[in-house]
């Protein structure tokens, strides 16, 4: 089988690249990214080597170029994992994630139309929900949970899965839609929350928490997350949405005063910076649907996940270290400077 899978220099997807060579030695993957600030073909180097693995450089809102690659390949499964993912930068430019998020979503899917396709799965993410109250532990978000949300990051990636459903019931494109808890582990871009605070804490520099730290988010280990897709996939059925949790609700700040802990960083390094606008308060999603359907739970505790995380950080510092320069570190500046 050929699969597709756009956005496999990132961080979800990079994962899911290696989880699926491994996993599935009879299948190719054709890997498309455009390496955007985000993507690094550092990552991919051992995939690279192997054979079953071919790398393209395209944008998924080209058209003609996404047309060639299909024509080329024929693949069977695409794997929707690229996308503009980060809130604060959506804040500051939204331009950008409503053409990557949803005008890329539409050209992959009207490939998938001309050229025909087992299965179209997209990506996407709790954040489409919007968020819970933090004095109502009981509410969870379910596949039912009505769309509300908060960002210009949030609002595209609704509008995907919108699109994608759209295109199911008036093309019947099968289709399926995952849609994840905040993901962690190895190659996790550094601005994001645990790789951020783990990159700094061993710098000792500021690790900046926005307000007083009280959000709370729904930890997955990646490689759980990847399990999942690959179940519904292969065994999902067509149309329908998942909803794939890790079980691990933790406030911001204990998971950076964790990370203090991990590292024997003093908690004083922690700073306070103005909030986020329209900053959610909680995410927590109930799981049943894929637990009942495809026999899925979490497996990685998040004591157990964040062990795994820190000690990957800690042996990959040149990874990271080549990171944490040039634009990376103006952005880092303009956000977090004066807050």
């Amino acid at each position: 089988m050929n699969i597709i899978v756009t956005g496999g220099a990132g961080f979800i997807g990079s994962n899911f690249v290696y989880y699926m060579l491994d996993r599935h030695p009879e299948d190719r993957i054709l890997c498309i990214d455009c390496l955007t600030y985000a993507g690094n073909m550092s990552t991919l180097a051992r995939a690279m080597e192997n054979p079953r693995f071919t790398f393209y450089k395209t944008n998924i809102c080209d058209r003609a170029g996404i047309y060639e690659i299909f024509e080329k390949e024929h693949p069977d499964m695409v794997v929707n994992f690229a996308a503009e993912s980060h809130v604060d930068r959506s804040i500051e430019t939204p331009e950008i994630f409503l053409q990557t998020n949803i005008l890329g979503t539409q050209v992959l899917m009207d490939a998938c139309r001309k050229y025909g396709i087992e299965r179209y799965h997209q990506v996407s993410t709790d954040e489409v929900y919007g968020d819970l109250p933090l004095d109502r532990p009981d509410l969870f978000f379910t596949e039912k949970t009505p769309i509300h949300t908060s960002s210009p990051y949030s609002a595209s990636k609704a509008s995907a899965d919108l699109l994608v459903q759209a295109y199911h019931r008036t093309y019947g494109l099968p289709v399926s839609i995952s849609r994840c808890s905040n993901n962690y582990g190895p190659y996790h871009f550094p601005e994001k929350l645990i790789p951020l605070m783990i990159a700094n804490a061993l710098n000792d520099k500021p690790l900046p928490v926005y307000g007083t730290g009280e959000n709370v988010r729904d930890w997955l280990y990646v490689e759980d997350h990847c399990k999942a897709i690959d179940l519904i996939i292969h065994k999902g059925r067509v149309g329908e949405v998942y909803n794939i949790g890790g079980h691990n609700e933790m406030k911001n700040i204990d998971i950076v005063k964790l990370i203090c802990a991990k590292l024997g960083k003093s908690e004083e390094l922690i700073t306070f910076v103005g909030d986020r606008k329209g900053h959610d308060l909680r995410y927590a999603i109930d799981p049943t649907k894929i637990h009942d359907e495809l026999g899925w739970l979490p497996e990685t505790r998040f004591a157990d996940g964040i062990d795994k995380t820190i000690e990957w950080y800690l042996s990959h510092k040149s990874w990271w270290e080549t990171i944490i320069s040039g634009e990376y570190r103006n952005y880092y500046e303009r956000m977090y400077a004066n807050r």
